[in-house]
């Protein structure tokens, strides 16, 4: 029996084991409409009891050797290795991956196994001066329960990137996946953690919709909520988590710029902008969803992007070798293309693409644009490149500030002249000569403004901010004299 064969999860979810489930749903390949097999899905009774089970393991899992967590971590990153290309297979039919971006989300995988397998060994407090004649320390305890959602579009690694660095730090997990992809973000981690020799009961897959979203965010043994997805669905977790005094990290929505100096290469810029805007059909947060093209080259640099957009071919990646997927369902289709045309009809200019093309779209340049435009102000979520010009960095730095979003930019051209403008910048990330998509495990990852509330993945640092709490402990010789 393989790591993923479906009779082990088919039409269950993971609770203490494989449960079978008496609602299923259908797993369903979005460029053809096939079906992959069924899912169980959970219901918010089964969420507090999962929530009540985790509360109890999690105590023995907290006092777990280091050794032996940081060894359940290296066993998942070997396990990720080793099923590294079934694995890609989910990823390319279940999310709609092209081939390429499926290795680089598999890859991510196993880096942050191994990077949060040190974290059990990493410092986690500090020792803190005293007036009185004692010792005085801030240690970091684990958080307890923490729920994590996760999105469609990197379903893997989005909800891994949450659910790794809390089980090493001695947490138990409730792991929500979109119900569209919950095989590749969730069978997948549970099944890996599941032979890496986790304990039963510390880790829960809890497929389902709205009213178990709810419940993993309400159920009160869960402390901390880490939520990866849009930023309307992620203000609503963040006003119920005030109100329940739950920490919630949200890495939410993003429109994201990349500025083109003047004196670019400009081969090498709409490269980097086609990357940007292109990758897995635009459905990443990070999408380059605002090109800032200085005068200079913006003509020259348009027709270059046009062109690229042109040659990308559009169909299915299980099949075909083609750029670009499908997206990821007719509904975020359709409004991809709505956001197009409303943008045309208001004024904007088709350079390459602004069609359907079957379950996929054809990769689009757009010109003659406002900065009020649905194309230039909304996060499309689809492989949409808008295109406006600048004159001074000045006025560029205005147009990349004037967005309600602020998680990743670009810069390209002149290294000098990028670092003074990134420096007034209001960005999550800057990245120069490179485009908005970026990750690594042992990068804080996170953005500012409606983009989220900061750097909570990635990196010990922030990793241990994100899923332990401070206690101050302190320690005298001999029991302290009171005047009571």
């Amino acid at each position: 029996m393989t790591l993923l064969d479906s009779e082990v999860w088919g039409g269950k979810f993971f609770s203490d084991g494989w449960r079978d489930s008496p609602a299923e749903q259908p797993v369903t390949e979005p460029a053809t409409g096939d079906r992959l097999g069924t899912v169980g899905l959970a219901t918010a009774e089964d969420v507090n009891r999962a929530a009540a089970r985790a509360a109890e393991a999690q105590r023995g899992w907290a006092a777990t050797s280091p050794q032996r967590r940081a060894a359940v971590l290296r066993r998942a990153g070997e396990l990720f290795t080793e099923h590294a290309a079934g694995i890609e297979d989910w990823l390319v039919r279940e999310a709609g991956s092209v081939r390429s971006k499926a290795g680089f989300e598999a890859g991510l995988a196993i880096g942050e196994c191994f990077e949060c397998a040190g974290l059990p060994t990493h410092p986690q407090g500090e020792v803190l001066t005293s007036e009185d004649a004692r010792w005085s320390l801030a240690r970091r305890r684990p958080a307890g329960v923490v729920s994590v959602i996760a999105p469609f579009n990197f379903p893997l690694i989005l909800g891994l990137r949450s659910v790794a660095p809390a089980l090493a730090l001695g947490n138990a997990v409730l792991l929500k996946p979109d119900p569209r992809t919950a095989v590749s973000g969730g069978v997948v981690i549970a099944r890996i953690f599941e032979e890496a020799g986790l304990p039963a009961g510390v880790l829960h897959l809890l497929p389902g919709d709205g009213e178990v979203g709810r419940a993993v965010v309400e159920a009160p043994e869960v402390r901390v909520i880490s939520f990866t997805g849009s930023t309307p669905v992620g203000r609503a977790i963040g006003e119920q988590a005030g109100r329940l005094l739950k920490r919630a990290h949200l890495e939410l929505g993003g429109n994201n710029a990349l500025v083109v100096l003047p004196g670019a290469d400009v081969a090498k810029a709409a490269s980097a902008g086609a990357f940007g805007s292109y990758l897995h059909q635009g459905q990443i947060c990070m999408t380059t969803g605002r090109h800032i093209v200085h005068e200079s080259l913006v003509e020259e640099y348009t027709a270059a992007l046009a062109a690229k957009a042109e040659a990308l071919a559009v169909g299915d990646p299980a099949r075909e070798d083609v750029a670009l997927g499908p997206i990821i369902d007719r509904r975020q289709l359709e409004r991809v293309h709505g956001i197009v045309t409303d943008s045309v009809a208001a004024g904007a200019k088709v350079a390459a693409g602004g069609e359907i093309d079957g379950a996929g779209y054809r990769a689009t340049v757009l010109t003659g644009l406002t900065t009020e435009m649905p194309a230039w102000r909304e996060e499309i979520f689809g492989p949409v490149a808008p295109v406006i010009s600048f004159s001074t960095t000045e006025e560029a730095a205005r147009i990349v500030n004037d967005c309600e979003y602020g998680l990743s930019v670009g810069i390209l051209g002149d290294v000098g002249t990028a670092m003074k403008l990134a420096d007034r910048i209001d960005s999550g990330k800057v990245h120069i000569n490179e485009q908005t998509v970026n990750d690594e495990p042992n990068a804080p990852f996170g953005g500012v403004k409606a983009s989220g509330t900061g750097s909570r993945f990635g990196g010990a640092a922030a990793n241990v901010e994100a899923f332990t709490e401070t206690q101050w402990l302190t320690v005298r010789p001999d029991i302290a004299d009171y005047p009571f």
